[in-house]
């Protein structure tokens, strides 16, 4: 009997750019509501997940992404790319979108 292995895929960010996921919505509001996904308002906070090298400048040096793995990133609003890898959601951003890291 032979098994089927499924390989995981992982996505490495080019350029300036960050792989994130986004925090989960709270479900409840104060009154006990529950809202459905369609309903929910899209999270402005994520965890860094992965980083890419960073922008390349005109003389030739890297400048690096100004954040790194694992912190919690405030970003604009409607700025990243949202993407699907293993049935986990997923967004890139470009750094110059995050706006602020969250220290906890």
């Amino acid at each position: 009997m032979t098994q089927a292995v499924k390989k995981q895929m992982t996505l490495k960010p080019l350029g300036n750019r960050v792989l994130a996921q986004r925090l989960e919505a709270a479900e409840t509001v104060k009154g006990g509501i529950i809202l459905p996904d369609s309903a929910k308002k899209k999270q402005e906070t994520a965890r860094v997940i992965a980083v890419g090298p960073g922008r390349r400048l005109d003389d030739g040096k890297v400048l690096p992404v100004p954040v790194k793995e694992n912190d919690l990133i405030l970003m604009d609003k409607y700025a990243s790319q949202e993407v699907t890898v293993d049935d986990k959601e997923y967004i890139i951003v470009k750094a110059e979108d995050i706006i602020a890291i969250i220290e906890e």
